[in-house]
């Protein structure tokens, strides 16, 4: 299912090098205090520093493609790669919705039994400030099966600050991925401001877990912290 999944995405990319040139293409690269995905760290001796960064095109019509990476180092591999596509539109003047495909890549991973990457199918509707999403993943990472994400978003602007809130809940088939619990909480509070060209942000991140049997052996990946970044975009 996986080799379909990117055999998908290069036909995708092969049909769109036809109208590529009348797309707009945009990058970004930041340099974050640490990367925090769904709350975890991704990197041992947490917060470690991370660079980040990916393109996406923009197609006009409502259809859209990217990739983005950032390094990692919870297993030999060193890179984190994701490939993602999808279409977005609108239902009204004040609702917003978007439907595409992620796949989650870590080349060289290091394990010689378990295949590491993944894919997620995803959804969210924008309403006002609020948007509720939902991920899906029939086999999640590390082949730990079935894989669904619910969750909930709410930015305001404030002068020349952007806020946000963010609160989702990670559910596992799989009861032994996290040690004792099926499921655990992520949540984030943060804001950002543009000056001297580029993005600064600011983040409180965290999980409801605070046990290092539900954290991969090490609560500090799972703990609340606080992640600094700056962005760029290209």
């Amino acid at each position: 299912m996986k080799k379909l999944v990117m055999g998908l995405f290069g036909a995708v990319l092969l049909a769109s090098s036809v109208v590529v040139s009348a797309a707009e293409v945009a990058g970004n690269v930041t340099l974050a205090s640490d990367y925090r995905f769904r709350g975890i760290s991704q990197l041992k001796d947490s917060p470690s520093p991370a660079i980040q960064g990916g393109f996406d095109v923009d197609f006009g019509n409502g259809f859209y493609i990217g990739t983005w990476a950032s390094n990692v180092n919870f297993s030999e591999g060193a890179i984190e790669i994701d490939y993602y596509g999808g279409y977005g539109g609108s239902l009204s003047d004040s609702v917003d919705y978007d439907v595409g495909l992620l796949y989650y890549s870590y080349p060289r991973d290091g394990f010689s039994d378990v295949d590491l990457d993944y894919y997620e199918v995803y959804g969210s509707i924008a309403w006002n400030s609020f948007t509720f999403g939902l991920n899906i993943s029939p086999d999640y990472f590390a082949e730990t099966d079935t894989f669904v994400y619910p969750y909930v978003d709410y930015g305001f602007d404030y002068d020349k600050l952007s806020f946000s809130l963010h609160f989702g809940y990670n559910s596992f088939e799989e009861k032994d991925f996290l040690g004792n619990d099926d499921s655990y909480i992520d949540f984030s509070a943060g804001v950002t401001t543009e000056a001297w060209g580029a993005e600064w942000g600011l983040a409180i991140v965290g999980t409801d877990l605070d046990d290092d049997d539900d954290c991969f052996g090490d609560e500090d990946l799972c703990s609340v912290t606080l992640v600094a970044s700056i962005s760029k975009s290209l």
